[in-house]
């Protein structure tokens, strides 16, 4: 799972780095070894404190009916782990002489898989962050919330009472649960949703004030045993969490250096805004600044850079929106608007787009994100821009040399594992208007050939949902995967029911959609490095935002590309003909 693996290539990475000081006595070595032996600590103690609390499986029953009120909006109740539950066996080879057939899990209602958060291996395994990437599908955040203080209410005071017991075990790992929710989720769970952060913050500061006034729960299981000193209760410690302008998230690495650094420091929790999740053009006022159309340079400052420098600059604003994507940001994207079609995001202002929205996986009472909209509105406004700078040249020398140059640039994108770029220019290019352009006859042919490979490097990355997890040495590269194929592999993973017919929900299929999702995160640790050019960015997002949501058609017309072309391909059409009758007139 990711967690194994993050602290695999961590462990690896350090241990490079130590025959590295052994050779070279070099102090920025050192100060690098002593921070990432830190990281490596720090991730095993955590990871290690929060297994500790785990049941086993003949024990999770014991979580579904140790509550004294069951959840409000969930018709099921206390079952026994057989009725909750599916799993099936993989058999393995023996080690040693015996080895148990693995149990994995299948299918569960919806009690039986937030009790299944309490097994042991829980968090090793991947379990809680594929359950907390998609338990909106079957499970709302408000019910979620309900269950998880539900049991911290139900073993508070047994806990204090008997600490070594399995109540001690459910009221940490619970906790454990709530902190790890916040950390991973909550910015598109509880930024958009003041109702369930307001009852979070209600409960803590009476769970804390009950504690002030004598009722004191077990200290330390919120933190690593090196915190304990700083947040000596655990729900003391969430409350002061959530005080703060953002939620911290150190205290389960899921993401670690991806093995070339150390982990850069996490910037503050955007909060996404019903009004800044409308459809804007490309990027958001914020991230243009001001335009200032008379500073505007055309398209022959292209031709001034170099191909080097227009694929970093572009790699770096790619980046920048990529940055602030969730993997839940991808779930349920066909009720956005989604599809498969080139024109993939629709326009807010329509009311026929809004008459035939689409179904919604997730529970009605979901506020979904649609940051995703964004993203795609920015990649199809780079394509825009692509095709715009071609189509409005008004010489074929310029044409000529637009092409070579975007598709250098897409070139260089797809070799440095950019996609999501490289795939924009692609969209661009393959434009009716741009591909009707004289000046594709005279490209030269090694030029030409790179849209061939853009067309494989399409196919390539259609393929297969987790292809660009192959191969450890590509995968610790940086790598910005396209948008719109991303989502549109989990929408393919959504296709089909989510329920059996005994009205578990298949957790193989949730799982599944969980893997292709996490890789948002795998990505986001590993980012580019590229030095900023702010002038050769501010031009870019300059041009950008002119063709914003242009008609292509139109200004090839208006350009006088489109009559020149027409009578370019009538000119043609007439040599073909004569061609033809004179063959004819040889056989």
């Amino acid at each position: 799972m990711i967690e194994k693996r993050n602290f695999r290539k961590t462990l690896k990475f350090y241990q490079k780095l130590l025959q590295k000081e052994k050779r070279n006595k070099g102090s920025e070595v050192k100060t690098m070894l002593s921070k990432l032996k830190g990281q490596l600590e720090e991730m095993r103690s955590k990871v290690v404190y929060a297994e500790q609390w785990g049941l086993e499986p003949c024990a999770l029953p014991v979580i579904v009916n140790i509550a004294a009120a069951h959840c409000d909006t969930l018709d099921f109740s206390p079952l026994d782990e057989s009725s909750s539950l599916i799993f099936y066996n993989v058999s393995k080879h023996p080690r040693g002489g015996r080895q148990p057939k693995a149990r994995v899990l299948q299918a569960g209602t919806p009690l039986g898989l937030m009790a299944y958060l309490y097994s042991s291996g829980a968090f090793l395994e991947g379990y809680v962050q594929q359950f907390l990437y998609t338990f909106r599908y079957f499970c709302s955040p408000h019910d979620f919330l309900h269950f998880l203080l539900d049991r911290i209410s139900s073993t508070l005071s047994r806990a204090h009472q008997e600490p070594t017991s399995t109540f001690t075990k459910i009221y940490r790992r619970s906790v454990c649960l709530l902190q790890a929710w916040l950390e991973d989720c909550y910015a598109v769970d509880f930024v958009r949703n003041a109702g369930l952060l307001g009852r979070l913050q209600d409960y803590l500061s009476s769970q804390v004030r009950r504690g002030a006034g004598g009722t004191h729960p077990p200290g330390g299981d919120l933190e690593d045993p090196k915190d304990v000193e700083e947040d000596a209760r655990p729900l003391n410690a969430l409350c002061k969490r959530l005080s703060e302008d953002t939620v911290s998230r150190k205290s389960f690495p899921w993401r670690l250096s991806r093995g070339n650094g150390l982990a850069l420091p996490h910037h503050k929790e955007r909060q996404y805004s019903i009004a800044s999740a409308l459809p804007k053009p490309c990027f958001l006022e914020d991230f243009y600044g001001p335009y200032t159309k008379a500073g505007e340079k055309g398209p022959y400052f292209l031709t001034e850079y170099s191909t080097q420098q227009l694929f970093s600059q572009l790699t770096l604003l790619q980046q920048e929106l990529f940055q602030k994507c969730h993997p839940v940001h991808f779930l349920n994207s066909r009720a956005l608007g989604v599809t498969d079609k080139s024109a993939a995001v629709p326009r807010a202002s329509s009311s026929e787009s809004l008459s035939a929205k689409p179904c919604s996986l997730f529970l009605p009472n979901y506020i979904q994100d649609k940051y995703l909209l964004q993203l795609l509105r920015s990649a199809d406004d780079v394509s825009t821009w692509v095709a715009a700078e071609i189509v409005t040249s008004h010489t074929s020398k310029l044409q000529v040399n637009l092409l070579s140059k975007f598709l250098l640039i897409a070139k260089s994108c797809y070799e440095q594992r950019n996609f999501a770029t490289a795939m924009q220019i692609l969209g661009g290019l393959e434009h009716a208007a741009v591909r009707q352009c004289a000046a594709w006859r005279i490209l030269p042919a090694k030029i030409a050939e790179v849209m061939e490979e853009l067309k494989a490097v399409e196919v390539f990355l259609k393929s297969d949902s987790l292809c660009l997890m192959e191969g450890r040495r590509l995968r610790a590269q940086p790598t910005l995967p396209s948008a719109h194929l991303l989502a549109m592999h989990i929408q393919q993973l959504e296709t089909g029911g989510f329920t059996m017919t005994n009205g578990a929900h298949r957790w193989s299929k949730l799982r599944n959609i969980a893997k292709v999702a996490s890789q948002v995160h795998a990505f986001q640790e590993n980012p580019y490095t590229f030095a900023p050019d702010p002038k050769l960015q501010s031009q870019l997002k300059q041009r950008i935002a002119r063709f914003s949501g242009a008609d292509i058609a139109v200004l090839a017309a208006d350009s006088g590309a489109g009559p020149r072309q027409a009578a370019s391909e009538k000119h043609s059409r007439k040599i073909q003909d004569k061609l033809r009758r004179m063959r004819a007139t040889f056989q």
